[in-house]
């Protein structure tokens, strides 16, 4: 193929290829031309124009296929545009001679073909330039036309569109003639050639005056006799032309003065007329219409209606939205008047009718839906609510007349029941698509909406009382608020109007929509309601018999409540259980007899009553079974069953008794019948086994009854087949923007399309397809489904001998019928055994021999039959049977059978239903073995290459293309072969038949599937596979239907997914945005089909995945060169980005809406954080477009009254005023933006940390312009969030407040730069107030409160705001919302179920906790303010105060507070309790939740128990258990079930005493808090564990509840279990370290035990008897700890893990052994090491909660821990410092060491001996391990064995061995090369010389002194250097004065003799002062400051010395001098000095 990319066709290489290969060679070569010639230099095309042009025109000769001729033409009109145009009218000749050419061959014909493609390119490009000759050409291709077959009429007709859009107004001498030409083509019996002939003319219509003016008239009756018979793209394309014309008729503005007398203008009401005519007559003209009336038959066939059904959305999307706002009233009510009485004729039958209302409601739901934003939608609601009130009175106006029989005559009832049913039905949609912005309409008292639908409930109509019982359901989905008030309402006016059967009906249709719609909101209605409800059924149910005008009515009200209260669940249902079950109990006879006897008595009328009731008690019963499964337990079901016999034996009396009392009972018994067999379907087999052969029989009766009118193929058959099959049956089948009116056209003449009249019970049901009605089928279509379902089951469930006759006899019936009839009995049977091998297959069971044959034989009949959907069905049943008898033997015949077939039939029918069936073998046995493989394939690729019939090709590539898929990787050796066929068939099958290229692209698409990642290889064979995929896409991408471009555009996806490289991704985006902004031009003319606007988005989204940023420079490239301004201007102006948005906002198909999220979401996770600006315009954009501008006014108002705050008035408001991408968007886009505003927040915060600070930012932004970051956004953010929060719509104010949460909680601590001690969001506290402020309102929903609460909490907690009366403004809210709340569950709104009362209570409980929280965190360290950035004096005087007021605000209702959190507890406790403890519950539930929806309110619990804990516990601990306002505040509550949290206060029955209520209130924490840490859930929150855990520690801080702890020794034993369980299962440090602090509190409370019980019986047994003392503390006096029983050995468990967690070394089971071999030791990281310290300074507390021989057994292992950690961690840090894991070691070394028990007598001794072999182990350290030196730090080791000398009594160290030891170690570490360690050494042993007692330092100071002089001395000769040999310097000779001072008097003249010299030679004289460095000069200041103290202080021995060394004194004196001028001159640095003072570590204060 690399031989074709040049400029000239390589001839050579192209004519040694076979004919595939050249036709695939000379595509690739025209399609590399196309590029190569646009992008190549002008001179060089015209050096080889001559040569290419023959190359051309040769090409042309050779009868090139379609996708060729179409590029050949194209090249050529490139070629003459770039080249020169000399030889242009040559080759239009050589063109025109093709054309006119006798040669009638069909091999000649594609070239004829490509000749008329040549002329519409050439005229296409070049236009103008070709003016000269075009009549001749025209005229030529005309007549032509007239002897051309369809292929020709088809290209003649687009090479007319190319000819005109070419030449544009010069072709107007020609215009009439391509009019004429088109007409008849409009007509033409071929589809496609009527699609072109429509987009000829619609190319016409934009030059041709007349075809909009004077021939209007005749170009829509064209159109209407166009849509006659068309499919649907002829009714897509016919729609645009007629829509298009009508909308430029009305518009146009007529040129020239002398044409006006000719054209008029035409007026709307004209254009409305005439399609008004044809929609309801048709394409006939005046004289046809009457002669039809006269004999009554209905000419307008469907797919006129719906054709001109599409022309009027067509005509008001091309007029736009705005006009349509203008025009709605007219508009309105004209399209109502098509189904008024005026027009009897669309709706004489019900059939009709129900059609026609589809075709308004689309029209309505296309335009007054489609087109018009919120604000012009609650216009058009008006609007329509108007047509109602007038349709209203003329209805009263009627029915007031007092004479009944005109009354009853009157077809006015039925003239006005359809326009109000469009109109209720449109309303409703209205509303439910606004949500809660339609609410100011409902409150608008003026319209009167709701009073408007409710009067329309009592409508004689029953279809009018349904549609406006439908219309409240979706007002009360769309507005939650208004669904109790609408329920009590409705069911008032139901029981005060019982009497009258309209509003009896119309009231529980009413009632049931609203039930219905509780699923839909999750707020819910108050429990109560369902009382009313049961109660009022059965009344009605009971009084049905005592007035006969009335029952039949009342019988179905009553079941119908019933059915419809189902719907609310198991929590509502059970408690009606047991009389809902009476009830059914009592509607069927009690045995056989009875039902006799009922037959014999009853007429017409009862009977009918009787029929109706037991059909609603069926249907009431299997609403409770599919709504309530949990309450299905054995006894219930043993109580469903007893009925059902009878309710069978009914069933089969039903044919007598039809036949006893007349037609009248046909519906009802239709309806009892389906209504039983959908109960049994829901049933299992086993619960009628006794019934089984009765009801079977019943199924095989009604499945051939004689009766049967129509053929439902498609309303049983498609859910039988897969559903890609479905798409090459029938088109009509797939999935499109108009499947609400195409349905009508699949289901024939004869059969209406789906109504909510033909069952009302449908009507609570849950709506399957988003807003739209239900839709259920007419009984006796959906009486045949049902019995087909249930056919499945029942059959599988009888034994062979009663399913072979049953099988036999619909054998039977369908060879005893004939015709029509035979059909339908067929098509019922194959329903009916597709369902049972469904069933079969799906339950895993078998079926017999016998059953096998028949079953075979029935599925053989339907394979071959006439109808397409039934051989598909059959197909799928044929390959089902396979797997399910699951033989190879078995399937390999049926493979034989089809293949045999195939072979000898020559009949369309029989090759295309044998093909499917082996497709669907392989699809479901994956395969039928490889040697059935090649034959099959062989087979199929005969069948694909019949040119004859396209329908054997598209049936036989389907179904190759399902055995590619399954046959896997047996495939490859086919794939060559395979491909060259698609290839082939790609090139020449015609455009016109689009469903064999649609077969085709699944081919391919199976193909590339199944190479897979082969696709990436590089030899020839694979890139030859390759190149033919692409060609393949690429053939298929020109393809002009769009289900082709559809199949291209996955092709092309998939190969993209194996083989991204060789996908040119800069084609692949332009193709797609072309497609998509086709799209955004006009709403309902992009793209008009739905699939391939999936199949873009399908391929988007996942090239976005990979590549989202590419992508996006495509596209905005795409705008850059973009072609057409108009059309790209969004997309340049917003970029993709911005075009899916606005495209969400207009797409209406879910999944389609899912993927543009979703490639939105993609988009935004890779480039939000380059993109910052673009996206959050974008988002900003979305939401000020509609933002509501009052709430913008309340907060400029409130900024005026604060002063000095105006200027965030201008954040709010909009500064520019030029339009936008984003007109009006919808709440739901709007929600999507503000979610994505929240992602964006995320994704910059994984991204620089500049993002968040905006000092960093601005530096950084200055630096490079085109850096942007968060934080210089935050006034975008806040307003953007602001606009959302105060919205109309409910949901957008939560992803608002959600917003403003993330906001506040990622920007709290951001200082402002500019105002030190202030945070950036301090200047935005106002527009926080104001948008929280709404959310507080009376009216607001608990949902939304609830959100605004957790906001206003964060907002206090973050610390933004530190002025008082600024924080004012935000708790208030908090404070009326409390108030609120204290009335307790019962005061709250009755709108919603109790469980939202129970969400909102808690969510403001939770975020008072919060704040109280804080608040004391505040109080407690007033330093530490949240801004840890800000150091200021100043922030810290404001901060303690802002802290202890914010606690004050607090206070003043903390005691409501406290007693609302403990009842909250109390209630979580309660409703944690496990299942069996249900019976002790409280019957009424707790304090905020009713038992009823305790099930509801557990979650709502769950999310805020943990806050309110730690709330309470930190309230009990300040109040230190003593209850301040214990009898005090006497609340405003109800009492609860627990007398606890009232205190003494409310309870009147037994007072409990403080003591109790304290010991109630601590066990509610520690059980709660236990409960949850026992049993963590892996998805339990870590805020929730660290808030449990804070409250306990909280709860320990106070002696009261500590001294509970710690008398109770299993209860500290239990919660030591349950933190070490904690400890292990989480991993989060802060949780580790928080559980360590409560096990800290834990061994203090029981170290104060001990204490208290050693102080007591000292105290009671006197000191005398002091050696008789018990033993205190565990171990007692045998020293045993047992486990489980021993706090201690928990506590050491629970720290030695995290010691071996952090330090696995310590563990010898890891090591083999104690210090078996030495590793490094390794610093810990800071969460690390915290984690350590906490751990051992809990060890080395331990000893001293054991009594002294406890404290023995546990000595040795706390000691091996504590120098283990030493050991481990002593890492050598720079300075001499110590790690914090040594310090933390050394301190608990010390703790230990200094206890109480190694003095306590009884175990003085073992301490003693256990130290001393501590310290050995400490000087261990030293010892080279393997040979090898340990690399630990000195320092560290030295100070141990300091803390261990200073801190033990003296015999544990003064043993020679060890002391010895311990002096060498001292000695080495002074000898150390290192200086910090000499002069740390200095430090410790400084400390040891000071030690009282002689015996521990003498022997130190003896071995130690002299070298420390010889250190001094040294150093002094070579003068110290730096800072460390200064230090070292200054603490020898404060050792040295240290030792002056403990001398004994008379040696202390030789040390201070000894010192001074030293001293004084440190000093330097004045000339040396001038040029001292800063050591040395340091030094002389200290050694001089030193002489100043000794001199006085030892003047004698001072004196001797000067005295004997003059030069001593000299120097002495010149120093003294040379400081004084020294002081003179500046004054000495004290910074030197003080560095010395401090840098020395104070060991004193730390371990010493």
């Amino acid at each position: 193929m690399e031989l074709a990319h040049s400029l000239l066709l390589n001839e050579e290489a192209s004519s040694q290829l076979g004919e595939v290969q050249k036709a695939e060679f000379i595509f690739e070569w025209l399609r590399y031309l196309e590029k190569l010639l646009l992008a190549t230099n002008r001179g060089d095309v015209r050096e080889k124009q001559k040569t290419l042009v023959e190359q051309l025109l040769s090409l042309l000769n050779s009868s090139p296929g379609p996708p060729t001729r179409k590029l050949l033409a194209q090249n050529l009109a490139i070629l003459y545009s770039v080249g020169d145009t000399f030889s242009v009218y040559e080759t239009i000749d050589k063109c025109n001679d093709l054309i006119r050419s006798k040669d009638d061959s069909p091999s000649y014909l594609p070239t004829k073909l490509a000749a008329v493609v040549c002329l519409g390119s050439l005229y296409k490009k070049l236009g103008r330039i070709l003016a000269n000759g075009f009549t001749d050409t025209v005229g030529n291709i005309l007549k032509a036309m007239k002897s051309a077959e369809s292929q020709g009429r088809y290209e003649i007709m687009l090479s007319l569109q190319s000819i005109l859009t070419g030449l544009g107004a010069a072709a107007a001498p020609c215009h009439r003639d391509v009019y004429k030409a088109a007409r008849s083509c409009l007509t033409d019996r071929s589809m496609a050639v009527r699609c072109a002939a429509a987009k000829c003319l619609l190319e016409l219509q934009n030059e041709a005056i007349f075809m909009w003016s004077t021939d209007l008239d005749s170009v829509a009756t064209l159109c209407f006799k166009s849509f006659e018979g068309s499919n649907y793209d002829v009714r897509i394309s016919v729609s645009k032309l007629l829509g298009t014309v009508l909308a430029k008729a009305l518009i146009a503005k007529h040129p020239g003065p002398a044409s006006r007398q000719s054209a008029r203008r035409v007026s709307l009401e004209e254009v409305l007329e005439l399609l008004g005519a044809g929609f309801l007559r048709g394409s006939s003209g005046f004289l046809r219409a009457s002669g039809d009336m006269l004999k009554g038959s209905s000419s307008v066939s469907r797919d006129v209606r719906v054709g001109v059904t599409q022309a009027y959305v067509v005509f008001v999307s091309t007029l736009g939205g705005s006009w349509l706002e203008k025009n709605l009233a007219v508009f309105l009510s004209h399209i109502l008047s098509l189904v008024s009485q005026s027009n009897p004729k669309a709706t004489q039958t019900q059939i009709d009718a129900v059609c026609c209302r589809r075709c308004v409601s689309f029209i309505l739901r296309a335009t007054l839906g489609g087109l018009l934003g919120e604000k012009a939608q609650i216009a058009a609601a008006r609007e329509i609510c108007q047509a109602v009130w007038k349709l209203k009175r003329v209805m009263d106006a009627v029915l007031s007349d007092g004479n009944l029989e005109t009354r009853l005559s009157s077809t006015d009832v039925a003239a006005t029941q359809h326009m109000l049913v469009c109109a209720l039905q449109e309303l409703g949609n209205l509303i439910y698509s606004l949500g809660t912005t339609a609410a100011p309409l409902l409150q608008d008292s003026s319209t009167g909406l709701l009073d408007s639908v409710i009067s329309v409930v009592l409508h004689p109509s029953i279809s009018v009382r349904l549609a406006a019982a439908w219309c409240l359901h979706c007002i009360a989905v769309a507005l939650p608020s208004y669904l109790t008030p609408l329920l009590d309402r409705c069911l008032e006016r139901l029981s005060v109007l019982k009497s009258s059967p309209e509003a009896v009906t119309g009231f529980s249709f009413a009632v049931a929509a609203l039930l219905g719609a509780v699923t839909h909101c999750p707020l819910g209605i108050p429990h109560g309601k369902g009382k009313i409800i049961m109660a009022l059924a059965e009344d009605l149910l009971c009084s049905a018999a005592q007035n006969s005008r009335l029952s039949l009515q009342r019988t179905q009200a009553g079941w119908l409540l019933i059915a419809a209260l189902m719907t609310l669940g198991p929590a509502v249902v059970s408690h009606h259980l047991a009389r809902v079950l009476l009830l059914w109990k009592c509607v069927f006879p009690v045995s056989p007899k009875d039902l006799e006897t009922e037959k014999s008595r009853g007429d017409s009328f009862t009977w009918q009553v009787t029929l109706e009731g037991r059909a609603g008690a069926l249907c009431a019963i299997k609403s409770f079974i599919s709504h309530c499964g949990d309450l299905l337990t054995e006894e219930v079901i043993q109580r469903l069953l007893p009925p059902l016999p009878r309710a069978v034996d009914l069933l089969t009396q039903l044919s007598s008794i039809l036949k006893t009392y007349g037609s009248s009972l046909k519906t009802p018994s239709i309806v009892y019948r389906q209504r039983l067999y959908d109960l049994l379907i829901l049933l299992p087999p086993e619960t009628y086994k006794e019934n089984v052969c009765a009801v079977l029989k019943e199924l095989a009766a009604e499945l051939t009854a004689p009766d049967i009118q129509a053929a439902a193929a498609t309303c049983l058959l498609p859910a039988l087949c897969h559903p890609d099959d479905l798409l090459i049956v029938s088109p009509l089948l797939q999935e499109t923007d108009h499947r609400f009116i195409e349905e009508q056209l699949l289901l024939g003449n004869g059969i209406a399309c789906g109504s909510l009249e033909y069952d009302p019970y449908s009507i609570y049901e849950k709506d399957v397809e988003g807003d739209s009605v239900p839709k259920p089928l007419p009984p006796a279509l959906s009486v045949i489904s049902s019995a087909s379902k249930l056919f499945g089951v029942v059959c599988a469930n009888v034994d062979e001998a009663q399913s072979v006759p049953i099988l036999e006899q619909l054998l039977n019936s369908i060879k005893h019928t004939k015709g029509a009839r035979q059909q339908t009995v067929q098509l019922h049977v194959v329903s009916a055994i597709s369902n049972l091998l469904k069933y079969v297959a799906g339950s895993k069971q078998s079926l017999g021999p016998e059953v096998r044959r028949l079953v075979l034989t029935l599925v053989l009949g339907a394979l071959e039959s006439p109808n397409s959907l039934l051989r598909c069905a059959a197909s799928e049943a044929w390959a089902r049977l396979a797997q399910v008898v699951d033989d190879g033997a078995f399937t390999a015949g049926l493979a034989q059978v089809s293949f045999d077939k195939l072979k000898s039939a020559r009949d369309v029918v029989t090759r295309t239903g044998h093909s499917l069936a082996l497709g669907s073998l392989h699809r479901y046995l994956g395969g039928i073995g490889p040697q059935h493989l090649s034959s099959c394939i062989g087979v199929l690729h005969t069948l694909c290459q019949d040119s004859t019939s396209p329908d054997v090709q598209t049936w036989a590539l389907h179904s190759l293309s399902l055995t590619i898929d399954s046959a896997g990787a047996l495939y490859h050796v086919h794939v060559g072969s395979t491909l060259s066929l698609i290839v082939m068939l790609l090139l020449n099958v015609p455009p016109t038949h689009a469903q064999v290229h649609q077969s085709l692209g699944r081919c391919l698409n199976a193909l590339i599937t199944t190479l897979g990642p082969e696709l990436q290889g590089n030899n020839t064979s694979v890139s030859a596979l390759r190149t033919s995929c692409l060609l393949g896409c690429a053939v298929m991408q020109d393809h002009p239907g769009c289900l082709v471009q559809a199949q291209a555009i996955s092709c092309l996806q998939q190969l993209h997914m194996f083989a991204p490289q060789h996908v040119n991704l800069s084609s692949l985006v332009s193709c797609l945005c072309e497609i998509l902004l086709d799209n955004s031009v006009l709403v309902n003319l992009c793209s008009p089909y739905l699939l391939l606007r999936r199949a873009v988005l399908a391929c988007l989204r996942q090239l976005v995945q990979r590549e989202a940023a590419e992508v996006s420079e495509h596209a905005a490239m795409l705008a850059r060169d973009g072609r057409d301004p108009a059309a790209d201007a969004n997309l340049r102006e917003v970029g993709l980005e911005g075009a899916l948005l606005a495209l969400l906002d207009r797409e209406t198909d879910e999944s389609l809406c899912r993927d543009i999220r979703e490639t939105l979401h993609h988009m935004l996770t890779s480039m939000a954080v380059e993109k910052l600006s673009l996206w959050l315009k974008l988002c900003k954009d979305v939401l000020a477009a509609s933002a509501d501008f009052t709430a913008v006014t309340c907060v400029d108002t409130m900024q005026e009254e604060e002063g000095d705050r105006g200027d965030d008035a201008s954040v709010l408001t909009r500064g520019d005023d030029k339009p936008h991408p984003f007109s009006n968007p919808r709440w739901a886009t709007r929600v999507f933006a503000a979610d994505c505003v929240c992602r964006i927040i995320n994704q910059c915060e994984d991204a620089n940390s500049a993002h968040f600070d905006i000092a960093l930012a601005q530096e950084m932004k200055k630096r490079d312009s085109r850096n942007d970051f968060l934080v210089l956004h935050l006034a975008d953010l806040i307003r953007m969030a602001f606009m959302a929060a105060t919205d109309h719509s409910d949901q957008l104010r939560l992803s608002g407040l959600d917003t403003l949460l993330v906001v506040i909680r990622r920007f709290a601590d951001i200082a402002e730069p500019e105002f030190p001690g202030h945070v950036i969001l301090e200047q935005y506290q106002a527009n926080v107030g104001a948008a929280l402020r709404p959310a507080f309102t009376s009216e607001t929903p608990p949902d939304i409160t609830a959100k605004a609460c957790q906001v206003c909490s964060a907002w206090i907690a973050s610390g933004v705001v530190s002025d008082l009366s600024d924080l004012r403004r935000v708790h208030q809210l908090l404070v009326s919302s409390l108030t609120k709340i204290q009335a307790g569950k019962e005061a709250l709104s009755q709108l919603y179920s109790e469980s939202a009362s129970t969400m909102e209570i808690l969510a403001v409980l939770r975020a008072w906790a919060e704040v109280y929280i804080i608040a004391v965190q505040r109080h407690k360290n007033p330093k530490q303010t949240l801004r840890t950035t800000i150091n200021s004096e100043d922030s810290v005087k404001s901060g303690s105060p802002s802290a202890a007021s914010l606690l004050d605000l607090v206070c003043t209702d903390l005691a409501t507070l406290s007693r609302l959190w403990l009842a909250a507890l109390q209630d979580f406790a309660l409703l944690t309790l496990p299942a069996e403890f249900a019976s002790q519950l409280p019957v009424e539930g707790g304090a905020f939740y009713t038992a009823e929806t305790s099930r509801n309110a557990k979650p709502h619990y769950h999310s805020s128990w943990a806050l309110i804990l730690h709330a309470a516990a930190l309230w009990l601990t300040s109040t230190g258990f003593a209850d301040p306002d214990e009898g005090g505040a006497n609340l405003s509550r109800p009492v609860t079930p627990t007398s606890m949290c009232q205190g003494s206060s409310s309870s009147g029955a037994a007072v409990k005493s403080p003591e109790d209520v304290y010991t109630d209130r601590f066990h509610l924490i520690l059980g709660v808090s236990v409960e949850f840490l026992c049993s963590l859930r892996s998805d339990a929150s870590l805020e929730s564990i660290t808030a449990c855990l804070h409250a306990l520690q909280a709860l320990l801080d106070v002696p009261w509840p500590r001294s509970r702890i710690g008398s109770d020794q299993d209860l500290g034993i239990e919660l030591l279990n349950v933190l070490h369980r904690v400890i292990l299962t989480r991993e989060s440090p802060a949780i580790q370290l928080a559980s360590l602090e409560v096990v800290r509190q834990i061994i203090c409370a029981a170290q104060e035990h001990v204490k208290e019980k050693r102080r007591s019986a000292e105290v009671d047994d006197g000191a005398s008897e002091k050696e008789t003392l018990p033993e205190f503390g565990e171990g007692k006096d045998t020293g045993g700890l047992v486990p489980g029983k021993s706090l201690v050995f928990a506590t050491l468990e629970l720290c030695v893990c995290i010691l071996v967690r952090q330090l696995p070394e310590l563990n010898p089971k890891l090591t083999g052994g104690p210090g078996a071999k030495a590793s490094k030791p390794k610093a810990l990281p800071e969460e690390g090491s915290r984690l350590v310290a906490a751990a051992l300074l809990i060890l080395a507390e331990l000893p001293t909660v054991c009594s002294p021989e406890g404290s023995i057994s546990i000595l040795p292992t706390v000691l091996y821990l504590a120098i283990g950690v030493l050991r481990e961690t002593a890492v050598r840090l720079p300075g001499g410092q110590i790690s914090s894991t040594v310090t933390a070691s050394l301190q608990a070394l010390k703790t230990i060491l200094t206890s109480p028990m190694a003095m306590a007598e009884k175990s003085h001794e073992a301490w003693t001996s256990l130290l001393q072999s501590a310290l050995a182990t400490v000087l261990d350290c030293w010892n080279p391990v393997d040979g090898a030196p340990q690399e630990l730090d000195d320092v560290s080791l030295l100070t141990a064995i300091t803390v261990f000398i200073l801190s033990t009594s003296p015999e544990v160290t003064t043993v020679p061995c060890l002391q010895n030891r311990c002096i060498e170690k001292f000695k080495a570490a002074l000898e150390s090369k290192d200086t910090v360690v000499q002069m740390k050494t200095c430090q410790l042993l400084h400390s040891i010389f000071q030690y009282p007692k002689p015996a521990v330092s003498y022997p130190y100071i003896y071995s130690l002194a002299s070298s420390i002089v010889e250190k001094l001395q040294e150093i002094d000769r070579r003068k110290p250097e730096d800072a460390t040999e200064l230090q070292l310097c200054q603490e020898g000779i404060k050792l040295l004065e240290a030792l002056v001072s403990i001398a004994e008097e008379e040696h202390r003249s030789r040390l201070v003799a000894c010192l001074l010299p030293i001293l004084i030679s440190f000093l330097l004289d004045e000339n040396a002062l001038g040029s001292a460095t800063s050591v040395t000069r340091s030094l002389h200041d200290f050694a001089l400051q030193n002489l100043m103290q000794i001199g006085p202080r030892y003047s004698s021995v001072f004196k001797k010395v000067m005295a004997s060394s003059p030069a001593l004194k000299a120097r002495l004196e010149a120093a003294v001098k040379g400081n004084q001028e020294s002081v003179r001159g500046d004054p000495p640095s004290k910074q030197a000095k003080n560095l010395a003072r401090n840098s020395s570590i104070q060991l004193k204060t730390n371990f010493l």
